[in-house]
């Protein structure tokens, strides 16, 4: 007798009607969330040496609010890891006007600092700062719009709009001012133009506007008495270059203070003894120039065990990248791991004195709310990308033939 005509048949469980439960009961990327622990510990860790003496009375300030702000970040991190991220997709158009409509709200609202900075608005127990948040949103917004456009990738029109979309944002933000933030803007559109397949000559024209427009900034616009930027940011963009010039110009200081710092700290770092950072020698050792405080405190020891953990987040970042289940969740782990590696570089190398210092924060280390748990939404994003294809794997899996 001839055999049954064979056909693949999927399982009852398999069916869409179930895919939900399946992805509620996926687990989340082990190594990925090893990274986010190792850093938190890290940076409650380093806060608590460097930390102890800025606040009288209260040696646990900083830890206990960075504590706090890691584990409001791990929950919404779990959180969003169960939401299906392709459905933020058909959010493009009030993801944008949340992102523009909250960095308005801190020019308008926001508590002006003693060098003139607006960018958070104050609330009793936190401060909100929408540029963190803003880098989220802006890589939700500019993934869904370049999945819409994935038929026109090459269109000069749709590198330009990308571009726009982003810069318009940046430059509310870096009037604020914060010149990191809106730095971090412009890199993930690029990036997701690169990952999306723009071309490499609209992506060179574009590195070379950059180069043009920076030469202009700080330049020829202060040779000709008009300053673009406020003077404490041109000083610290340019201290890096000259920083023997003037020793006591504020960016000079910081990043000379920051480097003798980590040199102190040697193979296994001072301890108890780190006095460049505890007598606060180095400014801002607890938010920007955390990596000092690391080097000094634990040594090359340290900030091998910190620089290795951020490999190991970037790594299973590109990781998730390359296995999203589709070309949304790729843009949007592209967004993520543009906005890691670029905080990551600058802020490690404008403590060391080989990048400006530009006011970027490190990732999960450096003291505060808004970072930390944006940092813990992207991580977030990143988790129900792996969830998603994980379960889009399994179920494919158990697909059998009768």
């Amino acid at each position: 007798m001839t055999p049954p005509v064979t056909s693949p048949i999927a399982l009852p469980e398999e069916t869409p009607v179930h895919h939900g439960a399946r992805t509620l009961r996926m687990p989340l990327d082990p190594l990925l969330t090893l990274a986010v622990l190792g850093l938190g510990a890290c940076s409650i860790v380093t806060l608590g040496a460097a930390t102890g003496n800025l606040v009288s009375g209260q040696p646990r300030y900083y830890v206990d609010r960075q504590a706090t702000y890691l584990i409001v970040g791990l929950v919404l991190m779990v959180v969003l890891s169960r939401v299906d991220y392709s459905r933020l997709r058909h959010l493009m158009y009030p993801i944008y006007g949340a992102l523009l409509s909250s960095i308005l709200a801190v020019l308008a609202l926001g508590h002006e600092s003693a060098l003139g900075a607006q960018r958070a608005i104050e609330f009793p127990l936190f401060s909100f700062q929408s540029s963190e948040l803003g880098k989220v949103l802006l890589m939700l917004a500019l993934s869904a719009f370049v999945v819409g456009r994935s038929r026109r990738l090459q269109s000069v029109g749709t590198t330009v709009r990308v571009m726009v979309a982003a810069l318009v944002p940046a430059l509310f933000v870096v009037a604020q001012p914060d010149l990191g933030s809106g730095m971090v803007y412009m890199v993930i559109a690029f990036t997701l133009l690169f990952v999306a397949g723009t071309s490499w000559r609209q992506l060179t024209a574009l590195i070379a506007l950059v180069l043009v427009a920076a030469m202009c900034v700080l330049v020829a616009a202060p040779a000709a008495g008009v300053h673009v930027l406020k003077h404490f940011q041109e000083e610290r963009l340019t201290a890096f270059l000259h920083p023997s010039n003037n020793p006591q110009d504020r960016g000079s200081y910081q990043q000379e203070e920051s480097k003798v710092a980590i040199g102190a700290g040697q193979k296994t770092g001072r301890g108890v003894n780190a006095t460049q950072t505890k007598l606060n020698f180095v400014p801002e050792d607890h938010t920007d120039f955390i990596f000092a405080a690391v080097g000094e405190q634990y040594g090359f020891v340290g900030a091998a065990i910190v620089l290795s953990l951020y490999a190991l987040l970037i790594w299973r970042t590109l990781r998730i990248l390359t296995t999203a289940k589709d070309l949304f969740g790729s843009l949007v782990a592209a967004g993520v791991v543009a906005m890691l590696m670029f905080q990551v570089f600058v802020n490690v190398g404008m403590s060391i004195g080989i990048m400006p210092i530009t006011g970027v924060t490190l990732p999960l280390m450096s003291y505060g709310g808004s970072s930390v748990i944006t940092t813990l939404l992207a991580v977030g994003l990143l988790q129900s990308i792996y969830v998603q294809a994980s379960a889009s794997s399994a179920q494919k899996g158990r697909v059998i033939r009768y």
